[in-house]
């Protein structure tokens, strides 16, 4: 109730005084809760790396200096209202002191290139202007006016066609499989958000088997360079590329260890898939609560890439012997006879105890020097990842220790049409610049080197300059060099994050799991950095159903020219008939 004071004739009624709830914070200081109307107000972000200016601004946008714009806006863009712009406070203070006055680093030649490209645009314009002044000027009748006319739009002509020969056409690249129309997408997933996952501390893998014998490391190799280069020679051994399900061995394991099964080519191909540019496909079969996954047979998934991130790719001209196709083939065969030349064929290969699970007596030729080793790693909460990885080559230390390789080949096909270095000019000077464009040209190709060389436990990779003896012939090639790196150190040079690497493959077979037993498809699209999973029926990419579909291509293709030669009979009818 209020205070009510009389005074004589008149009383005077003072304000009531609320006293405001307290919240008492017993574990720590600053309010318990939201207040009630402090709740569903908005309010403008901050990130802690902004600039703090002015507590308050009155002017709002009365003033703005555009030197200092972009200097005290939040980080996150939203709004003005708490923008600082600097004021010239010191315009009307002078120095005694005469003396230059430094300008921060931030001040120095910002302007300079704005000024270049402008000096550079007026340039051409006034060349431009100058040129039609002369043929102006040579146009003294109405008829030498029209003539000059025409020479103006001629060369306008001219311009625009230069300009566009200069602009590289962006192409649209082909899906590796067509989807049909029976399948059903499930999920599509972009790399902004594969890029963000992570799966740290990965317990190292244990062992389950090794089988295959390998060879051992010719070190003369080593010393080769550009004025010291070898031929590349042709070696005629069998590479088997057996997919899990199809594994012998694989199978054997499925009964008693694990619940996922993947060779390390395909555990390479998902966990660097942020870094790919083509299109590539793995098959996934679910049975029983377990998946294999597989890529398809008689595919292109084992061609290696070739420049595939760079910023002009190969162009597709499937005559062409720099197109995307002959490349990979070419980058294939060299490697293959890369890591067999390298290693000692006449001596005692080092064996393991168990044998080549792929080598027949019906080979053509001899087996390549591979190991396979079956690792087994835990992922946690129940996932059990079985892994074949391959060995190439092993070396033997002055210490009478025995260090497994894994031996690759990088190859040079035409410098100036890759956008490249020469190598037989900056191999030996500057190797850790070719090695840069490498890099930058076939990020992903080398990323899935290395995912291999670590999931097979290799101590060294091996790296080799190969080039082509002629520019024009991809028959012939020479080996300029070698070097080698330790997989976990080159894996930081070319900043590899395995544990989102591990992230990104956990995460595809958490998808996976969710899913009931049956057939699926993991594709990514050939013109945009997302991936999609499918959905496919039993049947799909089976040896019958392939057949099936190559004889409706062929009822399709001999319809269509039945089609084309009765309208080429219905054409020269008709101009028989006008003749």
């Amino acid at each position: 109730m209020p205070e009510i004071i009389y005074d004589d004739e008149q009383y005077i009624e003072k304000p009531p005084f609320v006293p405001p709830i307290i919240q008492e914070n017993l574990a720590g200081w600053g309010p318990c809760e939201m207040p009630e109307q402090f709740k569903d107000m908005p309010y403008q972000p901050f990130s802690k790396g902004d600039r703090l200016g002015k507590i308050s601004d009155w002017t709002g946008l009365a003033f703005q200096d555009k030197k200092y714009s972009n200097k005290y806006q939040s980080q996150f863009g939203a709004g003005s209202q708490y923008a600082y712009y600097h004021e010239e406070d010191e315009s009307s203070f002078h120095l005694v002191d005469t003396t230059r006055v430094q300008k921060p680093p931030y001040q120095r030649g910002r302007f300079r290139q704005n000024n270049r490209g402008m000096r550079n645009r007026l340039g051409q314009r006034g060349m431009a202007q100058s040129n039609f002044q002369m043929l102006n000027k040579g146009s003294k009748s109405r008829d030498n006016r029209g003539k000059g006319q025409q020479v103006i739009k001629r060369w306008n002509r001219q311009q625009s066609l230069r300009s566009q020969k200069n602009v590289t056409q962006v192409k649209n690249r082909d899906a590796s499989v067509t989807v049909k129309n029976d399948w059903v997408m499930i999920e599509e997933i972009d790399f902004a958000r594969f890029s963000k996952l992570s799966l740290p501390s990965v317990k190292e893998p244990e062992d389950l088997m090794c089988c295959g014998s390998l060879e051992y490391y010719d070190k003369t190799y080593d010393r080769i360079n550009v004025k010291n280069e070898k031929p590349l020679q042709r070696i005629e051994r069998v590479f088997h590329t057996v997919s899990a399900s199809d594994d012998p061995l694989m199978r054997k394991f499925s009964k008693t260890v694990g619940n996922v099964y993947a060779t390390d080519s395909v555990l390479a191909t998902l966990m660097c898939c942020t870094r790919s540019y083509y299109s590539w496909d793995i098959v996934i079969e679910k049975v029983d609560g377990k998946l294999f996954f597989d890529k398809r047979d008689n595919t292109e998934f084992d061609l290696l890439t070739v420049n595939e991130t760079a910023i002009e790719p190969p162009q597709e001209d499937p005559t062409g012997l720099n197109s995307p196709k002959n490349l990979s083939l070419e980058a294939t065969f060299i490697n293959h006879n890369f890591s067999q030349q390298v290693l000692k064929s006449g001596e005692a290969p080092y064996k393991f105890e168990h044998e080549n699970p792929f080598a027949s007596e019906e080979d053509p030729a001899e087996v390549a020097s591979v190991a396979y080793r079956y690792r087994k790693w835990d992922l946690d909460n129940g996932i059990i990842l079985v892994c074949r990885c391959e060995l190439d080559g092993v070396l033997l230390t002055p210490n009478a220790e025995h260090q497994f390789l894994t031996i690759k080949a990088l190859n040079e096909w035409d410098s100036k049409l890759s956008g490249g270095v020469d190598w037989r000019q900056k191999l030996d000077v500057q190797r850790g610049g070719v090695l840069a464009t490498e890099l930058r040209n076939n990020s992903c190709k080398l990323a899935k080197w290395t995912v291999q060389a670590l999931l097979a436990g290799s101590d060294q990779i091996k790296f080799g300059y190969v080039s082509r003896a002629n520019v024009r012939d991809s028959s012939k090639h020479v080996i300029l060099g070698t070097q080698q790196y330790k997989p976990s150190e080159f894996a930081t040079q070319i900043t590899l994050n395995m544990d989102n690497a591990w992230g990104i493959l956990r995460c595809i077979i958490d998808l996976c799991m969710k899913q009931k037993d049956g057939k699926y498809l993991i594709m990514k699209d050939p013109n945009k950095p997302l991936i999609r999973l499918f959905d496919i029926p039993d049947n799909t990419f089976d040896a019958n159903n392939d057949d099936d579909e190559d004889e409706d291509e062929e009822d399709e293709e001999e319809a269509g020219a039945e089609e084309e030669s009765g309208n080429m009979e219905t054409i020269v009818e008709v101009k028989e008939a006008a003749s």
